[in-house]
């Protein structure tokens, strides 16, 4: 659109040229000239009226009025210059914008559209995603993309998970372990199981992510708005004084050419999507420029705990027969009577048994209470205290599996949460960045809260909360303590990633419910990407505010030398191509920034308010 219009408007220019130049028509070349310039001038004008009535200040009036003192003063060539300038930097703009989020749009170019379904008799058939179930047996052949999510049941190899995570390195994949769709096989043919459907699977939930981000894009209001009003009033100051001084009014458009406002208009934007841009190659999509601005900004930020400060998976910790039995029983009969459950202590103590499972008859489940089953002719009890020994109270509050066989008890099996390996050194990265309150919000109980946020290095946490208690705990954060984030992976965390000036979604194991309704998704199950993602706002929102003051130091420059007259008009003109490229170019190095995160992470910059 842009570069279509700036070819209009160069090839406009070349007419003007040849009839003033080759046929000596001047006063054709300038009426040309003109009408563009009032056509351009019109336009700008009714989109700046358009921002002022959505409440946001525009610095357009700058460029309009540079447009028509030109015109008026009949330096029509100096007006081409301004209009070659405004429009070449909007295209200028939009070739920053495309590359910056080339990495984002390389995940929507690159999407799996067909599976190889492996059929019983052995054959392969290409199915399209959409009807590849759960359950169903594929293959992802040397170098292909896996489709959807699922478990290896065959062969191994290495898997490139880079435009997922951002984790450069190969994985290594095995029987048994997880794939994610939208990772690139390696070398050999793997066989493996589909777990989700094609549209709950990771690829395609980020795939949606990216066009949301893309669907709202990088607007700097703030900012630009900060420096906007003042710079109109200074450069119109300086150009009416400088009129008012020389008499002459063609120090009022000398002036006013080089007073561009795009350093404003395009630096900043270009920025925050350089930025955004880098995010993704880190494992981080950030849906918006406003979350950036406020990412950067953060005071405080509130840690959900299951599957954010911890794993989400329960390791075993104790095994504890009573008289008469031995851990080995207690673990067998256990783990063969919940050998078909799906609750969370059921699948964790599967997960810590590797003996074979002793075959069941008459099972039978009991909501929220446990499981009843026939085992080698005896009746095995696994679940709550009440249910496998009635009348007597459990006597800890960890998570915990009691047995009872033949309705003796037999003892129990209990389990811990466990602290994410990277999560004490993620609080003390976020603390040396300045972020002084972090604090756990958790439905567990107040020991488990406790041990829990004193392990992971908070010393503030809030237990026994419902969704709605840590909804109320994030509105009654403090103006001083804010922006305040909110990290969190599960469904019931989606209404407070949704209230928090910052919603942070763990999004490789978490729920797509948390995924959707945060401002930020981390793809990678570390923890530790919260740090870089802030990191890289800080540096982005320094690189952004950089650009911004470099291209008005140079406008100001320019302006006082111009309000005495020593640069011409169509030399003004001509040097703001040099500031606005200048500034845009600096707007670029957010691609990149100047932090590293192969090596411990040095002391990152602290926030701007």
């Amino acid at each position: 659109m842009h570069f279509r219009k700036l070819m209009i408007i160069f090839g406009i220019g070349i007419v003007a040229l040849i009839l003033e130049f080759g046929f000596h028509q001047n006063l054709w070349a300038q009426i040309i000239i003109s009408v563009v310039g009032l056509a351009l001038a019109v336009s700008m004008t009714i989109e700046m009226i358009k921002t002022l009535r959505s409440g946001k200040y525009g610095v357009d009036l700058l460029a309009i009025m540079a447009i028509l003192s030109t015109l008026a003063v009949s330096q029509y060539w100096a007006s081409l210059i301004i209009l070659l300038m405004l429009v070449g930097g909007d295209t200028l703009e939009d070739y920053a914008a495309n590359k910056a989020g080339s990495e984002l749009k390389a995940l929507l170019e690159h999407a799996p559209e067909q599976a190889h379904l492996l059929q019983k008799d052995g054959t392969i058939k290409d199915v399209e995603l959409d009807d590849v179930a759960i359950g169903a047996d594929l293959i992802v052949k040397p170098g292909e993309q896996v489709p959807v999510d699922g478990i290896v049941t065959k062969g191994s190899g290495t898997f490139d998970e880079s435009s997922l995570t951002g984790e450069s390195k190969p994985v290594d994949k095995k029987v048994h372990d997880e794939l994610m769709s939208g990772s690139i096989n390696g070398s050999t043919a793997i066989e493996y199981r589909a777990t989700k459907l094609a549209t709950d699977s990771q690829y395609q939930k980020i795939i949606r992510l990216v066009k949301e981000s893309q669907n709202q894009p990088a607007h700097f209001v703030r900012l630009a708005d900060r420096y906007a009003v003042p710079f109109t009033i200074v450069a119109l100051i300086i150009s009416g004084v400088a009129w008012f001084i020389s008499g002459d009014p063609n120090r009022f458009a000398q002036v006013l050419v080089v007073a561009s406002p795009c350093p404003l208009i395009l630096a900043a934007p270009i920025a925050l999507v350089s930025g955004m841009s880098r995010t993704s190659r880190n494992g981080i999509i950030v849906k918006s420029g406003t979350s950036i601005e406020k990412m950067a900004l953060l005071k405080t930020i509130y840690f959900d705990k299951t599957g954010t400060i911890t794993t989400g998976e329960l390791a075993l910790n104790q095994v504890q027969p009573a008289n008469d039995f031995t851990a080995e029983q207690l673990l067998k009969y256990a783990a063969s009577a919940e050998q078909q459950s799906n609750h969370v202590l059921a699948i964790s103590l599967l997960r810590n048994y590797h003996e074979q499972l002793l075959p069941l008859t008459h099972l039978e489940e009991k909501t929220a209470q446990g499981v009843q089953a026939q085992i080698e002719g005896h009746v095995v009890k696994a679940g709550k205290m009440d249910f496998v020994n009635p009348g007597h109270k459990a006597d800890n509050d960890d998570p915990t599996i009691f047995v009872a066989i033949d309705n003796q008890y037999a003892g129990k099996i209990t389990f811990i949460d466990q602290i994410r390996p990277e999560a004490q050194q993620t609080i003390t990265d976020l603390r040396n960045l300045d972020i002084k309150h972090l604090k756990m919000l958790t439905g567990d109980n107040e020991p488990t809260a406790q041990r829990i946020s004193q392990t992971a290095g908070l010393t503030e946490f809030q237990a026994n909360l419902l969704p709605e208690d840590k909804i109320k705990a994030l509105k009654n954060t403090p103006e001083n303590e804010r922006p305040m984030g909110m990290v969190g992976d599960g469904v019931n965390d989606a209404p407070s990633l949704a209230v928090a000036d910052v919603g942070i979604a763990m999004g490789a194991k978490g729920s797509t419910a948390a995924s959707e309704s945060a401002d930020v998704v981390i793809l990678k199950d570390d923890l530790s990407r919260l740090v870089r993602g802030v990191i890289i706002s800080r540096e982005t929102m320094s690189i952004a505010k950089q650009a911004v003051l470099i291209g008005i130091f140079i406008c100001t420059a320019l302006m006082l030398v111009a309000a005495v007259g020593i640069i011409p008009t169509i030399i003004g003109a001509l040097l703001q191509e040099v500031i606005d490229t200048v500034s845009i170019l600096w707007s670029l190095k957010a691609r990149h920034g100047k932090t590293t995160f192969e090596q411990p992470l040095p002391t990152a910059p602290k926030a701007n308010n």
